[in-house]
């Protein structure tokens, strides 16, 4: 029974972080060629109007998909009763956003966005055409049939959307590559599936799914709004070449912080569910989770800190210089993500979507001070605030998900604290070789390969149990392969 557990937890794993390398990763690679083609200005466009695609999309799901993923037995009924309210909340989410946009358009000084958030807001009934077949994947820990839609649709919309650059169609070539890579996403989710609803709705069913969603929903919403109320800041009290900079530091964080954290959240929330009523089984799992989750996120985000600079430059050129310190403060920012997430997934795996709501919260009340420091001082105070938020509300989601399961905070930080120091000395090291002058062409792989070298010389001389696990679980893909 363990040995099939690790096999799953490995397997969804696996397919899981492909499946977020094929979907933002190859995304982002898409990105870095329309970064070379379009504007700052024209990327601060598209970002004004993500908060209230954002929410809207967390108000369709409604917390329905985790309701799904936790429920034991589920009956046919269940997903046709999702499926229908999704579709009827996305269609009359999109009528107000319809009729929303001439204010947004005002309100940001930007008359395009009139017509952007028309065409773009198609992508809230796109994306709730798929939440059920989505949700069935997850469920099934099968994340190898989402890697196969996200490489098609993320290859063929990332083509769209550069043909569209090249055409000269500016910020509409990013409105195409996000709708067309939706809607293939939501084709294939739907062939691959089989899945198709029956004309039933359960009235029992959604109270039921509704009880728990509902707390996760109001959860997500905060959350949403946290996450992208910086784009409304910075756009409104700014100019949109500042939100441009400042959202290509954000992608480049995400590729390792956000999607880190969305395979941790999709893998550990299912199968830790499945040995829910297991204490010690629990425990164990949840604490080798974080050990594992966090020697790789220090290594990743410390190191992107460090090399942050050449990276940029060499990557999408020197019109984005200014994101170079951005994607620096959000890395530190972005270092606790995961671990925020493994924590979160207690409080649900245990059914207290209460406590998740009142986390959220209290840290979204907290994170209302460097918000307004932004507006009275600038952008850098406003994220060096979000790095200090960032660490207290970890504090607050381990305080509560320890009680749950015995595992105290003070014992979290005690497994992660080698980790973070080697990662640390690591990146120190890998950044003090930026002040060499040398080519930035020749900089960033000397940093890189010096520092993967010393990493990997400290974590063998070592032997922690968490590096030995890596360690184990890649070479044992590369004998496969």
């Amino acid at each position: 029974m363990a040995d099939s557990l690790r096999h799953k937890t490995i397997h969804g794993v696996g397919w899981s972080f492909i499946d977020n390398i094929s979907n933002s990763g190859i995304t982002f690679l898409v990105g870095l060629v329309l970064a070379r083609l379009l504007t700052p200005e024209e990327y601060g466009i598209m970002a004004m109007i993500a908060i209230f695609i954002a929410i809207s999309n967390s108000i369709i799901d409604s917390g329905f998909s985790n309701a799904l993923i936790r429920k034991t037995r589920i009956e046919r009924v269940d997903y046709s009763t999702v499926f229908y309210f999704n579709l009827t909340v996305s269609i009359l989410i999109y009528a107000l956003l319809y009729l929303a946009a001439p204010t947004i358009s005002v309100f940001f000084k930007e008359p395009v966005l009139l017509a952007v958030i028309r065409i773009i807001g198609w992508v809230l009934i796109i994306n709730a055409l798929a939440i059920i077949p989505r949700t069935q994947f997850v469920r099934n820990v099968d994340f190898k049939t989402q890697t196969k839609v996200s490489l098609i649709s993320s290859i063929s919309s990332g083509v769209i959307g550069i043909g569209m650059a090249l055409g000269g169609m500016g910020v509409w070539s990013l409105v195409g590559q996000q709708l067309f890579r939706q809607f293939l996403n939501t084709l294939f989710l739907w062939v691959y599936s089989k899945w198709h609803p029956v004309w039933e709705f359960s009235m029992k069913s959604f109270k039921e799914l509704f009880g728990f969603g509902s707390k996760l929903l109001l959860s997500g919403l905060l959350d949403t709004i946290y996450k992208n109320i910086y784009y409304i800041v910075i756009g409104r009290f700014y100019t949109s070449a500042q939100l441009g900079q400042y959202t290509r530091a954000e992608q480049f964080n995400m590729i390792f912080s956000s999607n880190l954290t969305s395979v941790v959240q999709r893998v550990s929330y299912p199968v830790l569910s499945s040995i829910q009523e297991e204490p010690e089984r629990l425990r164990e799992a949840y604490r080798k989770v974080i050990k594992i989750t966090m020697l790789i996120t220090f290594a990743c985000m410390l190191g992107l800190a460090a090399v942050a600079k050449p990276l940029i430059l060499i990557l999408i050129g020197e019109k984005w210089l200014p994101a170079v310190y951005f994607l620096q403060i959000i890395c530190f920012s972005g270092i606790l993500y995961p671990l925020h997430a493994i924590n979160l997934n207690i409080l649900q795996v245990k059914g207290r979507s209460d406590l998740f709501l009142k986390l959220e919260i209290i840290k979204k009340i907290i994170a209302v001070g460097p918000i307004v420091v932004g507006i009275a001082y600038g952008i850098e105070y406003m994220l060096w605030g979000s790095v200090l938020t960032s660490f207290i509300a970890y504090f607050l989601n381990s305080y509560y998900s320890a009680n749950l399961i015995n595992y105290p905070t003070g014992e979290q930080l005690k497994d992660i604290l080698p980790t973070f120091l080697i990662s640390f000395v690591v990146a120190a090291f890998m950044w003090s070789v930026s002040f060499w002058n040398i080519s930035v062409y020749a900089l960033l792989p000397i940093q890189l390969f010096a520092g993967i070298l010393l990493a990997l010389f400290i974590y063998e001389k070592l032997h922690l149990d968490e590096y030995l696990e890596v360690k184990q679980l890649v070479l044992s893909v590369l004998k496969r392969r």
